[in-house]
């Protein structure tokens, strides 16, 4: 017979379900916001045409966008914080609803410029996570044939990051055959790029609203219970 007892469980800290917090009223009316980051310097970038394909997108179906440039972002801990790049970086990061990461392929993994973006994103600033919560889309372009390697690395990070990656992705093989004059030809690539905007800018509007509620996690409240209850209950100096 089943045992339906749970006597690991906080109870207190438990909660059911609550889908009209799920499923709020829509308090938001600002456009969603994004910032996207691109894994190159080159003077011919494919990564940051891509990029730029995204951003007019994004702003086409009614975001709000910023476009960060890597050029002179030192490398992580080579420099303070308060290094301009960084700062800057960490702003958008804190301003935005969600995140376009497209990086180029090179030796079957992301640049290390794509890397070093996302490793001066810090997991937390002045008691507050950055990225939680937020939404997140991967793409990557290749040189040769098509490859998963980099948007697979991506989620990985994403992940890490507690951002909620949407399911569609999109990986631009031949990239150099791709692009004329800057601009993304006609194609069922492109085709697939404007699916993965689209269906970033659906998650984000389905979600930031209600973040707080969807981050809400047990284990978080059981440890914040007994934080608060140590501190309350622990007999004072003097």
């Amino acid at each position: 017979m089943t045992d339906d007892t749970f006597p690991a469980l906080d109870e207190a800290q438990f909660k059911a379900l609550d889908p009209d917090q799920l499923f709020p009223q829509r308090d938001t009316e600002s456009p969603p916001r994004f910032l996207i980051l691109y894994g190159s310097l080159r003077e011919v970038s494919y990564s940051r045409a891509l990029a730029q394909e995204c951003d007019r997108l994004l702003r086409r179906l009614g975001a709000e966008t910023r476009l960060y440039d890597p050029k002179g972002l030192p490398q992580p801990d080579g420099e303070p914080d308060t290094h301009p790049k960084v700062a800057e970086l960490r702003d958008a990061a804190h301003w935005c609803d969600g995140f376009v990461w497209v990086s180029p392929e090179r030796h079957g993994a992301m640049t290390g410029i794509m890397k070093s973006q996302i490793d001066w994103i810090p997991l937390s600033m002045g008691g507050v996570r950055p990225t939680q919560g937020k939404t997140l889309a991967v793409l990557q372009v290749n040189g040769g044939s098509q490859s998963f390697n980099t948007v697979n690395q991506l989620r990985i990070l994403g992940r890490w990051m507690r951002l909620a990656t949407i399911p569609n992705q999109s990986s631009v093989p031949m990239a150099w055959d791709q692009f004329k004059d800057g601009r993304m030809k006609p194609s069922p690539l492109y085709n697939r790029v404007v699916d993965v905007m689209e269906e970033l800018v659906k998650f984000t509007h389905l979600t930031r609203d209600n973040r707080d509620y969807l981050l809400d996690r047990y284990s978080e409240r059981v440890e914040s219970h007994a934080k608060l209850s140590k501190r309350v209950n622990t007999p004072k100096a003097g």
